[in-house]
């Protein structure tokens, strides 16, 4: 999709939400977003609808527990318990926002986006960017087979460029003060990434047993000591990169450490600075874009991931002014 056929798509917001209810419920059936039954359509208010279906429920962020009422019922919109609720601006700018996150290769920082789409403040921007990242979370993880490679770095600047209170004077690892990130990559395939507390045998484990099917052809590592106890249930085979040994056969980690530059030069180049705090927002991010890079319709691909917040990942919209652009 290109700028022109997003505006030629999507000239209106009756037309935005009407993309929104047919991609939400595509059968034509309406759901309540609360408790699932079949609501109905309000004709005086288009694209709001009411489930009086007496049915009890919890709402995952709070806990608190609703019912939709057979009397009074539960009134709700196409945008309800979306990333795009309790919202001022348009379904056009949210589009807009998607549509130039997933069309640049290495991100768009907060501030272009505001200097663009003119959102009025930056904390505006910044708050759109990172709902989208939340919603570009992958909800249909399964386990990476074939031939897989895992890999670890380390996200953060130079030592010698932080204020004077703030250096550790150490080069290298978690000492530095950069935060440890590790990966899996299913060679011609997907992607995950995970930002971590340590790069201990039990941690990167971990992610490998969460992330890797131990059905794999092989599973490639460099020597990175943690990895050590992997051949006893995968296929594993070591890379000697302190030996300047960087191919052997089919065993390297080429792949993953292409996507680690990936996501360098858009940390560097883009964002300049990325908190801890919401890296994962990033990471997921990188991980979408990658996933989705041969898949024609990313747009849409983008758009289901909006409906409903996961539990925790309600962002609020004030910017912090050390979080990142």
């Amino acid at each position: 999709m290109t700028l022109r056929e997003l505006v030629q798509r999507f000239p209106d917001e009756t037309a935005c939400k009407a993309f929104l209810e047919k991609k939400r419920w595509p059968e034509g059936i309406i759901k309540c977003p609360r408790c699932g039954a079949k609501a109905y359509i309000l004709k005086a208010r288009p694209f709001h609808y009411l489930c009086k279906s007496g049915k009890q429920s919890t709402i995952p962020e709070t806990g608190k527990v609703v019912i939709c009422h057979k009397q009074n019922g539960y009134r709700f919109s196409v945008i309800t318990r979306t990333v795009f609720e309790n919202t001022n601006y348009p379904l056009m700018t949210w589009f807009r926002v998607i549509f130039f996150l997933f069309h640049s290769k290495k991100g768009m920082s907060a501030h272009q986006l505001h200097r663009m789409l003119g959102t009025g403040a930056y904390e505006t921007a910044w708050y759109l960017c990172h709902r989208i990242r939340a919603a570009m979370k992958d909800k249909d993880f399964t386990k990476l087979v074939g031939e897989v490679e895992v890999d670890e770095t380390y996200v953060g600047g130079k030592d010698k460029n932080r204020h004077w209170h703030k250096r550790t004077h150490q080069t290298g690892g978690e000492a530095s003060g950069k935060v440890p990130v590790i990966g899996a990559l299913r060679r011609k395939g997907n992607v995950v990434c995970r930002a971590i507390e340590n790069t201990r045998r039990e941690t990167l484990n971990k992610f490998v047993h969460e992330v890797v099917d131990k059905e794999v052809s092989l599973l490639a590592t460099d020597e990175h000591p943690a990895y050590g106890k992997l051949s006893q249930e995968y296929a594993h085979q070591v890379i000697q990169h302190r030996l300047n040994v960087y191919v052997r056969g089919n065993v390297h980690t080429n792949g993953i450490e292409s996507f680690w530059s990936l996501l360098k030069r858009g940390i560097i180049g883009q964002f300049h600075h990325v908190s801890k705090e919401y890296l994962p927002l990033y990471l997921n991010e990188f991980t979408f874009r990658f996933n989705h890079r041969k898949n024609p319709d990313i747009f849409a691909a983008v758009v289901a991931g909006c409906w409903v917040r996961p539990a925790g990942e309600a962002l609020s919209g004030q910017a912090p002014a050390n979080h990142g652009n």
